[in-house]
């Protein structure tokens, strides 16, 4: 019997949109909200698996997530990251978890919208 070779966790930022849910604990008004992201995973569909299935229980509407890969894929992209960002990205790593790194809500129109409203103008 061959011995499975475990893969090791990694770190991968993404950005996760929302919309309305009761009781989802978003600001009165807001028409959904945007998540920045820390979630272990041994790849990038197991953390976005993950993440989703951790928002949902709490309670939110996960729309659609946007993966920026790993410390290393970012910054080969030449994304600056702060110590402030590698300690999150550690401590998700160090717990296996996923990090809500920022929050933003969306009011009216904001939000990720493709469409240009002003087409119908």
């Amino acid at each position: 019997m061959s011995e499975k070779v475990k893969r090791p966790q990694e770190v991968f930022t993404l950005l996760v949109q929302l919309g309305r849910k009761a009781g989802d604990g978003l600001p009165e008004g807001a028409t959904g909200a945007a998540l920045m992201v820390y979630a272990s995973g041994v790849d990038e569909a197991e953390a976005v698996r993950e993440t989703v299935a951790i928002l949902k229980q709490a309670d939110t509407a996960p729309l659609d997530v946007t993966g920026y890969g790993t410390l290393a894929e970012r910054e080969a992209q030449g994304h600056e990251i702060d110590e402030e960002e590698r300690a999150l990205m550690d401590r998700a790593l160090a717990e296996n978890s996923v990090i809500v790194a920022q929050m933003t809500p969306f009011f009216g129109d904001d939000g990720f919208d493709d469409e240009d409203d002003d087409e119908d103008e």
